[in-house]
Parts: C-alpha cells; structure tokens; sequence
C-alpha cells in the first residue's frame, strides 16, 4: 500500500512536527507555530490515509472489552474498512453535506463510520447513547438528519419517532439497512466531490449545564487540524498508547480519543466499562503499556479512592479537562505516582485553547497557558476592557483554525459572542504576571454574596476536599441580609449518614479553609442533578433556590441544614 502525500498533508504535517520539536518549550511553540491553512486537505484522505501507508502495521484503535478480552485495529485495517463504509454509504443515498445522526459506543464501527464521513464530505452529528427521548427528538429536529446509524440495542428507540431518515444498523434488524453489508463494497474510494477546508463536518450539541443545547457547527478543518493545539497539551508522540476516559457522544472524545491522538500517530486505547471501574482501569493501564491517561476530574476523585499507589503504572503523561481541576487530586496523584495531573481548558465551540503543556512548570490551581495558535485576552465584563480578571476571550485576529464555524440555528447568538473580534466562552478567570490563567467559573455560575463576587468552583474545590463528600455544587441561595449566601449541594460518600454532625463537619472544615466573606452557609445533602455528559446543571440548583426564595418562616428542605441550625459555627 503506497500513498504519495498530498501538498495539504505536507503543509499539515510541517506544523505538527514543530509542535512535536518544541512539546516541553510552551513559549517557544507559542511563539513560533502558525495554523496550516491548506486549499485542499481531507484529514482522512490526506493524513489518515498517509499514516495508514507509510506504518500500515501500527495499531491506530485498541479495544479492550469488559470481560477482557482485547482487539487491536491497525491504520491499515481502519483505512480499509473506512473506504468500504464511505462507498457503501453512497450506494444508500449519503451525500456529500447529508447529516448523520452517529449514535454508537467505544465500537469500532463510530471510527470506522467517521472517518468514512470524512472521506465523502458527510456531516456528522456525534450523539450520546444516554439521551432522553425529547433529547432524541430534538437532535433529529433541529439537526436536520438525514440518516441513522446506531446499534441494534438502540434501534426500538427510534421505532415511533417521525422522520424520513434513513435507518442504518450496525447489525441485523428488521426495517434497517445492514452495516455488516459494507465488508462486501469496493475497496477504492474516489470521492463524489471534493472536500473543501471550509465544509461542515461535525455539527455537535452542547451538554447544555446553563441553558438549552447549542449546536456547534465545525469543518473538515477546525476539529482536524485545530486539535494540533489538543495533541500539544496531550504531550503524544508517535507510537504512543493514549488512553482517554470518555464516552462518545460529545466533543472531548473527538479531542482526546479521535484527532488529538490520530494526529500524533499514536494509539487510541478505550478501556469499554458500563459503570466506571478504578481497579479494572488501572489494570489496564499496567497490562497494555499506556503512556498517556486523560480523564475528567469526576474520573480522577474516584481513581483516588482505589489507592492508585498500588499500581506501578508506566504513564509518562496524566492530564485532566471537561470541569475544573481540584489541587488536593494533583498532590494526591503525584504521591502516588510521582506524576502532575496537568489541567487544561477547552470548549465544545474550540479544541484546546488553554493548558499545563508537558514539561512546563504547574501553577496550583492554574489551568496554564494559552495553547500554540491562540491568543487569549480577559474581558472585564463591565468596562469590556482587557484586563487581569475577566471573561476568557479568544482573539479572532490571526483566525485560529480550531474556533467553530458558529452556531447552525442561531446566527444572532454567533455574532453575539464573536463581537469586537473576540469569541466569549462564558467562562471568567483571573490571569496572573507570568500569564498563568485561573478559572473562576462559568458566567452563569458566578454569583454576588454581601457585595463580594464568589467563584462556585473555588468553594466547591475546598468542600470535595473533606472526606465525607464526592461531589459539590455551590449556587446563592436568597438571604434577606446578604441579598445572597454561598449554599452548598452535596453528594455524601457512601455510608455517610445525611445528618446534622455530618453538616457541621463539612462546614468547619470548610470555614477553617475559607475567607469570612467566602464563608459556605447553607448546605443541603442530595444527588445532583447531571447533564448526559455528566456535567452538573446548577442551573437547576439556582433555579430551585430562586423559585424557593427568601426563607423567613425557618423552614428547611429535607437534609437541609443553615449555620445557624448548627450551634457553635456562627459568628
């Protein structure tokens, strides 16, 4: 198998080897990389397939199953059965521009099926197999698919919705086409049109934690090649082993299991768990040689619990994204494996836009530092001037690659947050003299209590910290002194009895950790409400508070306890 690279690839390439030259000099690559701008460059067809010639035997997607046993796909085999797929397709009616619903888990046929789409120009919509079914409806809806490609497990789900899309089953069902059948397509695949950089490619829904899902167009370029920037912070090299804790479906298993790691040359393990497992994990990691571990904070507290020290791990990289990262997990891992968790910031709407890059010096509780390819600028959201403190805006000036194409249905709301020159993530942060970047939290989330602005994520970090609570969420609760009071929702660690001793002694830690003004005053023992990605929705939480408003009569919600329920902890 011979594939002369393309002017594209090449162009592609010299920027990812750069990165690559300076992957432990953050400034330098900062300072010295451009984005490739190609006229022509189909990343399956000019990359993948490059790679897939050039190290045929190289293992591109390695799948370790529950019961453990383990599959190894090469770029050879991946780029094979991607042409079958791409010319079955066509041969069921996917166009070029046609939108696909792909609804799949860690299964070989998602790769297999994107990089297809990628080959012919199809538009796919990457969608959760945990949706609701008014989710189900809407994505179908206001995602204008054309066609369905799912598991036969899924297929039901599907059976009484209306809609004249094709239905695809990556098995045998009644009512859909086969996938299977596209083992007997042609092998050579010539595209139906040519791509351009500009094409749509992904169009991905928001996880929606403050408000009703965006949908985020990307391009055959901005996920493609802006996750240079994401396969910089990953660390990865060639012939890595890249292990990602994610589920498919949203925007960080495109970052950290698909283009990040296929942009480097490395392996993409996926460790297949129905209900995480710390122990069965770790044991993975060990046995299959993983260099690189990324997964999300939720992920690493639970690692935690499992006593990651028993495991003599050979990780070279461990890095953290999707919420913010608490301090106490990266001293807690570098005990215990004498590595630094490295944090790092990204959207849905971007690839990796801020982060600790490897070998660079970890600020505590900083997220790092801009990413090579993006200027970042703090807009104080009064004065919309630059300033130390502020909303996190991404320059559009040199026209970063890996900023979304904009909001499909809502060309008002994409010029609302690229006004000025400058796209606004919603998220706010503090920047200190050496250019390290704190994050405060989303704009939603923060909130005013006696007239002092209060970070939920700050409060939350210190309150996760005790050991009786897994998880945290900060919201104002209404006060008729304070106009607002920090009150904590809080997920119990299991055994932990929801009573008032267990109240008091969250909050004493908390009070001894804490500013005055900062001060943690409600706190109400429950589970908390998630996005399907797992996110918290506190808006939910802020809803509740607002509608429930000033309590003056001293009523309590059920495990609901005020400081001055609590004897001894009030001024």
């Amino acid at each position: 198998m011979s594939k002369e690279m393309s002017e594209g690839a090449r162009e592609f390439r010299a920027a990812r080897d750069l990165l690559l030259q300076h992957r432990e000099d953050q400034e330098a690559a900062h300072r010295e990389f451009t984005w490739p701008r190609p006229e022509r460059f189909n990343w399956a067809l000019d990359h993948f397939d490059h790679v897939a010639a050039t190290r045929p035997d190289r293992t591109a997607l390695w799948l370790v199953e529950e019961d453990g046993t383990e599959v190894h796909h090469t770029y050879r085999q991946l780029s094979e059965r991607s042409n079958h797929v791409a010319n079955w397709l066509i041969g069921q009616g996917v166009h070029p521009g046609d939108r696909i619903m792909l609804m799949l888990g860690n299964q070989v046929e998602l790769w297999e099926t994107l990089l297809a789409a990628i080959k012919l120009g199809a538009v796919v919509c990457p969608t959760p197999t945990n949706l609701s079914e008014g989710d189900l409806v809407d994505r179908l809806d206001r995602g204008d698919v054309a066609h369905v490609v799912c598991s036969p497990a899924d297929t039901e789900r599907f059976e009484h919705l209306s809609g004249h899309w094709t239905r695809i089953c990556v098995g045998y069902m009644d009512g859909w086409l086969s996938y299977p059948d596209s083992e007997h397509a042609g092998l050579d695949f010539t595209q139906p049109h040519p791509t351009s950089p500009d094409d749509p490619l992904l169009l991905y829904f928001t996880s929606g934690t403050s408000a009703r899902p965006k949908l985020v167009t990307h391009t055959q370029s901005s996920y493609p090649i802006g996750h240079l920037s994401t396969m910089y912070w990953l660390g990865l090299q060639p012939g890595d082993v890249h292990l990602n804790v994610s589920a498919p479906g949203w925007a960080k298993h495109a970052y950290s299991s698909v283009f990040a790691p296929w942009n480097a040359e490395a392996t993409v393990l996926v460790v297949k768990q129905d209900r995480f497992d710390p122990a069965a994990l770790l044991d993975a990691v060990v046995r299959c040689g993983a260099d690189s571990l990324c997964a999300p904070p939720t992920a690493w507290r639970m690692l935690l619990q499992a006593d990651p020290g028993a495991w003599k791990v050979g990780l070279r990289e461990v890095v953290s994204a999707g919420e913010p990262l608490n301090p106490e997990i990266v001293e807690r891992i570098r005990e215990a494996w004498g590595l630094t968790v490295r944090d790092g910031f990204g959207q849905t709407e971007t690839t990796l836009l801020i982060g600790n890059g490897p070998g660079q010096e970890v600020v505590a509780g900083s997220v790092g530092r801009p990413m090579p390819g993006y200027d970042i600028v703090l807009l104080d959201p009064e004065t919309e001037e630059v300033a130390d403190s502020g909303q996190i805006c991404v320059d559009l000036a040199n026209e970063p690659v890996g900023a979304m194409r904009g909001y499909s249905d809502s060309p008002e709301r994409t010029r609302e947050v690229t006004r000025l020159g400058l796209y606004r993530t919603g998220d706010f942060a503090t920047r200190d003299s050496r250019g390290y970047i704190t994050y405060i939290g989303r704009s939603d989330d923060v909130f005013k209590a006696s007239d002092y602005r209060i970070s939920p994520f700050e409060l939350e970090s210190v309150l996760v910290e005790h050991e009786y609570v897994t998880e945290a969420a900060v919201v104002p609760s209404p006060d008729s002194l304070r106009l607002s009071v920090a009150k904590a929702y809080v997920a119990l660690a299991e055994g932990v009895a929801p009573d008032a001793e267990t109240a008091r002694a969250v909050l004493e830690y908390a009070r001894g950790r804490l500013s005055p003004y900062k001060r943690v005053r409600r706190l109400e023992f429950t589970t908390l409400p998630k996005t399907a990605s797992g996110k918290i929705r506190r808006v939910q939480l802020r809803q509740a508070e607002a509608e429930r408003g000033t309590v003056t009569d001293g009523t309590r919600n059920a495990r609901e306890f005020w400081e001055e329920d609590l004897p001894g902890l009030r001024d």
